[in-house]
């Protein structure tokens, strides 16, 4: 458990530090000041002054900030007239917008790189059908083994994973299923069935038939679908919740994270050290997807927040009130936090 936690706080730290420096980046790039870049949280521990900004360590290895010139100025009653042409209010709203995009567009990054890596170092599964359950919906539908699925509901399938992606993700829907089957190209379309031991539908196919290792340019491509597969997931997940698929019981925060990490360091030990650093990098691909994801909602505090605040200012050519702008973010955050205490209490009662 203590290697756990260590690479839970690794992995973490990578993937926000990779955010806020999004943020740095195109902060720089527009010529907003950043004055203050926060590793971690708490009383600070070490500090280094480049140029403008205040390179921090702190306490605590959770979190990070990049905190902008003027950023809270208008809110504090000081007027856009009396900050320098690089605080953030001065800025124009769309280098405002490219600011606030730049840590998501970030953590996509990441999770690319990432992919990159796991797929130059162990292939990709191709969706090939190794094998078709007796009696089950696929095989009442005609899929055999062998047959490559091509798409799903419409949906393009590039890896075997997003087949069992759509199954994880099925209540009992009717599924459109295009495949090939040698220079034929086939569609079917099933229900997958219940499994009252299992809880949950199954189409009945079982596993890739087909593990390929990839040449320099099928590495990148593969390694798109990577990513596409982590986005489809969480937006997949997203839409489980919106229909009340998804309980309180099924979030998790830190500990729930730090329980996945230990999960993940036990199953890939006994096949070696590559193993355990492919599997959390794979971790770390979902983690770094799902933050970028999560922070473009539009919910006050977050990016996605900040993004529709802008939009609507770019709209009405005119900024809005920060008093008010403050009150929406200071709601958000409040939210936020609450959502967290919960998430934190329901960890620790679910885990321990």
């Amino acid at each position: 458990m203590i290697v756990s936690i260590i690479t839970f706080f690794i992995i973490f730290s990578v993937i926000v530090i990779g955010h806020e420096f999004g943020h740095f980046a195109i902060a720089r790039r527009n010529g907003i000041r950043v004055t203050e870049f926060d590793i971690g949280m708490g009383p600070l521990l070490w500090h280094k002054k480049r140029g403008d900004t205040d390179f921090c360590i702190r306490l605590l290895p959770v979190g990070g900030a990049c905190i902008f010139d003027g950023a809270d100025a208008l809110a504090d009653g000081v007027s856009e007239e009396e900050m320098d042409e690089h605080a953030y209010p001065r800025a124009g709203v769309f280098a405002r917008m490219a600011t606030v995009l730049g840590g998501p567009f970030m953590n996509f990054l990441l999770g690319f790189v990432f992919a990159l890596i796991i797929v130059a170092f162990s292939g990709t599964d191709l969706p090939v059908v190794y094998q078709v359950q007796k009696d089950s919906a696929a095989q009442e539908a005609g899929i055999e083994a062998g047959d490559t699925i091509t798409k799903i509901n419409g949906e393009p399938i590039h890896l075997y994973r997003e087949v069992q992606l759509f199954s994880m993700m099925n209540y009992g829907e009717p599924l459109r299923i295009t495949f090939k089957r040698g220079d034929q190209t086939k569609e079917i379309t099933l229900t997958p069935k219940y499994s009252k031991e299992d809880n949950r539908y199954y189409i009945g196919l079982v596993g890739s038939g087909s593990y390929v290792r990839t040449g320099p340019l099928q590495t990148f491509r593969y390694a798109y679908y990577e990513a596409l597969y982590w986005v489809r997931a969480t937006f997949k997940s997203l839409g489980l919740i919106v229909r009340g698929h998804f309980h309180a019981d099924d979030l998790s925060g830190p500990v729930g994270i730090v329980k996945v990490v230990d999960d993940t360091y036990t199953e890939s030990k006994p096949y070696g050290l590559p193993a355990v650093l492919l599997s959390f990098l794979s971790l770390s691909t979902l983690l770094s997807i799902n933050l970028g994801i999560m922070n473009l909602l539009p919910f006050p505090a977050l990016d996605g927040g900040r993004l529709v605040l802008l939009i609507i200012e770019a709209i009405r050519g005119k900024k809005l009130n920060p008093r008010y702008e403050g009150y929406i973010t200071m709601a958000g955050a409040m939210m936020l936090i609450a959502l967290m205490i919960f998430v934190l209490f329901n960890d620790i009662t679910k885990f321990f």
